[in-house]
Parts: C-alpha cells; structure tokens; sequence
C-alpha cells in the first residue's frame, strides 16, 4: 500500500491526496507533525532521497532556525534537524513501496 507523508496544512499536500484519491489507489496517510519521525523512517527515506534534497529549506520552520544552525548545515547536522523538527521535511513525500517520491505537481502520480 502506498503512504502519502504529508502536513495537513500543506496545500501542495492536499493536491497530491485528491491526485490519490481521483485515481482510486489506495493509501494511507502519516502526518509528519502529529505522527513524528523515528530515525528508522527517516534513514528509509535516505535510502531513495539525498538528504540535502530532502532537506526543505524553503519552509517557515528552516526561516526561524538561528543562522548559526543554518550556516553549518551538512548531512548529519540535517538529519539531526529533520529529527527534531518533522515541518523540515520536504513533502508530500509519497512511498509506493519501490521508491519515494519528493513533491508534487499535477500529473506526478499518473503513471502510478
């Protein structure tokens, strides 16, 4: 079964949930803030996705990090962050069971 990783804030991530349900595949859903990160389901995510791609450094949370966290940023110092702070997680993150797809822009699940 596929598992959609998403915020519920997120409008991209509702996009992506109406692409899953218009298509009838089904899925489930893990809220990133409200079901957390283990290590383990983050080191799966980074077994698909660079960390440093994984890493959203767009988001609000990213903003409000002090610029000394920000300024020394490498792969373990983002793993570290995405641990403590889920929302740094780029999303909709999607797990078809073979691959985990980052993002989301109409269409992307068409070939599902």
């Amino acid at each position: 079964m596929l598992t959609l990783y998403v915020l519920k804030s997120c409008d991209t991530c509702r996009k992506a949930r109406k692409a899953l349900d218009s298509s009838g595949h089904p899925y489930q859903v893990h809220e990133l803030r409200d079901d957390g990160v283990s290590a383990a389901l983050l080191e799966h995510f980074l077994l698909s996705v660079p960390v440093m791609t994984l890493l959203n450094k767009r988001s609000t949370t990213w903003r409000e990090l002090p610029d000394s966290t920000k300024a020394d940023a490498d792969a373990n110092k983002a793993r570290e962050l995405m641990l403590a702070h889920p929302t740094l997680i780029k999303r909709p993150l999607l797990d078809t069971g073979d691959d985990i797809l980052v993002g989301y822009r109409d269409g992307d699940y068409d070939t599902l």
